[in-house]
C-alpha cells in the first residue's frame, strides 16, 4: 500500500458508502427509500470512518483536496505531494461513484425523477444563490479544516506518553463530518470536498442513465471553489493563532 493507493482506495470507499447511502434514500424501490436526512448524514459520517481507517496508516487519510491544500499551506504536508494526492482522490471518487451506479442500476432505471438521480452523484443547492452557496461550502469546510488542526492524540500519565488508538482514531473526524452535515449541510448538501463532488459528477455525465438530466455544470464550480476557499481560511487562521 502506497500513499497514492491509500488515497485512491480510501476515497473510493468514502464515495461508495457515502453516495451509496444517498442512493438508498432517494432512489425508487430501495429498502431505505425516503429514509431522510438523518440517515444520509449518519451514512456519510460512517463512510468517512471507513475511508480513514484504510488510508490513515499509509497516507494520513486526506481523502479530500481541501484537506491536502490546508495541510500544505500550514507546512504540515509537502507541496510536492499535493498533485499526486489530488489525482488519487479524484480517481477514487470517480470509481466509487461508478460502483454505486452499478450496484443501484435497477433503481436508477426505476426512478423517473432525474434530479434525484443526480443527487446520488453530486451536491446541489436547496436554494440557488451563488454567494450563499459558496459561503455555505466555504464555512462548512472551514469548520472541518480548523477543527482537524486541533485534533490531539491520546496521552497516558503525567509523562503524557502517546498511546495509539488504532482504527478508533478515525472516530473524531467521522463525528465532525456528522456534525457539519446535521448543522450546516441543509443549504448545499455539504460537499466540503472538491473530489467528492467533481469526480461523481463526471461519472454522471458519462453513464447511460435512463431519464438522465443535465449534470448541472453551471453549478459544479461552487463545490470546488467553496471548499478550497474555506480550507485556505481555516489554515490561515490556524497559523495566525499558532504564531
Amino acid at each position: 500500500m502506497s500513499a497514492f493507493s491509500a488515497e485512491f482506495i480510501g476515497t473510493m470507499l468514502l464515495i461508495l458508502m457515502g453516495n451509496g447511502v444517498v442512493a438508498n434514500v432517494v432512489l425508487k424501490g430501495t429498502k431505505g427509500s425516503n429514509g431522510g436526512w438523518i440517515v444520509i448524514t449518519t451514512g456519510w459520517a460512517l463512510s468517512v470512518f471507513t475511508g480513514v481507517v484504510i488510508a490513515a496508516p499509509y497516507s494520513g487519510a486526506h481523502l479530500n483536496p481541501a484537506v491536502t491544500l490546508a495541510l500544505a499551506l500550514a507546512g504540515k504536508f509537502s507541496w510536492q505531494g499535493v498533485g499526486l494526492y489530488v489525482l488519487a482522490q479524484l480517481l477514487g471518487a470517480m470509481v466509487g461513484a461508478l460502483l454505486v451506479w452499478l450496484l443501484y442500476r435497477p433503481h436508477f432505471d426505476a426512478t423517473e425523477d432525474a434530479p434525484s438521480q443526480l443527487a446520488v452523484f453530486c451536491t446541489g443547492p436547496a436554494i440557488r444563490h451563488r454567494f450563499s452557496n459558496i459561503f455555505s461550502e466555504a464555512l462548512g469546510t472551514f469548520v472541518l479544516i480548523f477543527v482537524i488542526f486541533y485534533f490531539t492524540n491520546p496521552e497516558l500519565g503525567d509523562q503524557k506518553t502517546p498511546i495509539g488508538m488504532g482504527s478508533l482514531g478515525a472516530i473524531p473526524v467521522a463525528f465532525l463530518v456528522w456534525a457539519i452535515g446535521l448543522s450546516l449541510g441543509g443549504t448545499t448538501g455539504y460537499a466540503i470536498n472538491p473530489a467528492r463532488d467533481l469526480g461523481p459528477r463526471i461519472i454522471h455525465s458519462l453513464m447511460p442513465i435512463k431519464n438522465k438530466c443535465s449534470s448541472d455544470w453551471s453549478y459544479a464550480w461552487v463545490p470546488v471553489v467553496g471548499p478550497l476557499l474555506g480550507a485556505g481560511i481555516g489554515a490561515a487562521l490556524y497559523m495566525l493563532l499558532k504564531s
